[in-house]
């Protein structure tokens, strides 16, 4: 049996009930985005995206009149977080009790003088930015100096970013590991991430060389499903996201379009060779090109092309198998600020001869590991409530 799950990242369908806690109440990064660059989504609609409650509907968008061949729903989160880590974990199984560090007034000298004393140099910023702005600023005195820029946002993140040019790529990362070493206990974060960027001024960033460097999570249903003879496919930044904990392979990609290549070739292979498990796939565009820029048109233009490429991914779902579709946070490009936004997570599931199935409100976005645990036949007695049943 193969399971593909692919996460839209950041594509969240309307605020949670505990958006006010959060500073989200009224976001919601599919209508806002739709209803400021008006897109026709087809295929996500025949999937039943347009009967998830809240999810606006129009001819031009998301067509209410549509013959429904999948399952569909939302998922609270039930972690105190709106970021990839704390939504992906939850995803496979680890429901925090507490939020993940967060620095809102940079990190402290304990942290940035162990962190300079690891690079040999100084270092530059060290408090919130956005991520294209902060290279505005700092660029320039990045390649006189050869300092490293660390800056961090709304979520639990350490990001370090370097000239291509200035910081060889294996020194960033090495850097970046350093950093990792350092920010535990206290001042544990939940990712640290290599931020390349190339170019004269303006720069760019290379984010086809980003790399995530995770906290080790508690044992997830990956562990479980590697432990129980299962492949378990990560493709996208889903590995760094676990600390490449519970993979038995792994598979880079520079862009959208490219993990949606990659993961339909890994598909048919799966399928040739009989393999049975996992392939575990981020879409990270939508949220690092788009939602954090603030771009709604860049955001549905995204959307289109996820939606077109859909039906080549319906069609590559073996018989026997399922595709489900889910998304970890919002990051509402109409919003105020960069950061994310606190939001149901979408659910679309699809297995070949599927009617129209309501999912509901999942509890928990453990529902969506307990359903791939129950699917594959592994072992799992922690959070979630598996819908397999539903869809089989």
């Amino acid at each position: 049996m193969l399971l593909t799950i692919i996460v839209l990242d950041s594509v969240g369908v309307g605020e949670l009930p505990d958006a006010a806690s959060f500073g989200d109440v009224g976001a919601h990064t599919l209508n806002h985005t739709l209803a400021a660059a008006p897109v026709h989504l087809p295929n996500l609609a025949g999937l039943g995206l347009g009967h998830i409650p809240t999810v606006a509907t129009s001819p031009q968008t998301i067509p209410a009149e549509t013959v429904v061949q999948g399952a569909y729903g939302r998922m609270l989160e039930v972690s105190p977080g709106k970021d990839t880590s704390t939504g992906h974990w939850e995803f496979m199984g680890v429901q925090l009790e507490h939020a993940f560090q967060i620095f809102p007034d940079g990190f402290p000298p304990a942290v940035m003088d162990a962190f300079n004393a690891a690079t040999g140099r100084g270092h530059l910023c060290n408090k919130p930015y956005s991520g294209t702005d902060v290279i505005r600023d700092y660029g320039e005195e990045h390649r006189r100096t050869g300092n490293p820029i660390v800056y961090t946002s709304g979520d639990s993140v350490f990001q370090i970013a370097a000239h291509e040019d200035v910081v060889p790529l294996e020194t960033l990362y090495e850097w970046c590991r350093a950093a990792r070493e350092i920010l535990q206990g206290p001042y544990a974060v939940a990712r640290v991430i290599a931020r390349p960027f190339r170019g004269e001024h303006p720069f760019e960033r290379a984010g086809e060389h980003r790399k995530d460097f995770s906290l080790l999570p508690p044992p997830t249903v990956l562990d479980s499903l590697k432990a129980a003879g299962q492949a378990v496919i990560g493709i996208g930044k889903i590995p760094d996201i676990y600390a490449h904990q519970g993979f038995t392979e792994e598979i880079h990609t520079d862009d959208n379009p490219d993990g949606i290549r990659k993961t339909l070739a890994r598909m048919k292979q799966a399928t040739e060779e009989g393999t049975s498990g996992l392939i575990y796939t981020n879409l990270v565009d939508f949220d690092a090109k788009y939602g954090h820029r603030r771009d709604p048109a860049g955001y549905s233009a995204c959307l289109g092309d996820f939606d077109a490429a859909l039906p080549d991914i319906l069609a590559a779902v073996p018989a026997d198998g399922a595709l489900v579709i889910i998304s970890d946070h919002g990051n509402d490009p109409t919003w105020r600020g960069t950061d994310h936004t606190r939001e149901y997570g979408m659910l679309l599931a699809y297995r070949p001869g599927i009617g129209a199935v309501n999912l509901g409100e999942r509890a928990t976005f453990a529902d969506v590991g307990a359903t791939a645990a129950h699917a594959l036949g592994a072992g799992w007695d922690g959070p979630g409530e598996s819908f397999w049943t539903q869809i089989a």
